[in-house]
């Protein structure tokens, strides 16, 4: 029975994207000018609805969910 995750936003996915790109949370908050703590919220975010503890399992989740490219 496949997991049900709670959806991300738009801007969530955005900063997934980046995530996978990797880059950290600064260059990330410089790349969408967004402040550091504002992504590092958004980060907590992804990371809770995933259901996921650190950026990388993040992102390789993301990548099998075929979430982010």
């Amino acid at each position: 029975m496949p997991v049900q995750l709670e959806p991300l936003s738009d801007k969530e996915l955005d900063i997934l994207q980046l995530m996978a790109a990797g880059y950290s949370n600064k260059e990330i908050a410089a790349a969408l000018y967004k402040s550091e703590g504002t992504v590092k919220n958004q980060c907590s975010a992804i990371l809770a609805k995933l259901g996921v503890r650190d950026h990388t399992r993040a992102v390789l989740l993301a990548l099998e969910l075929g979430l982010i490219s």
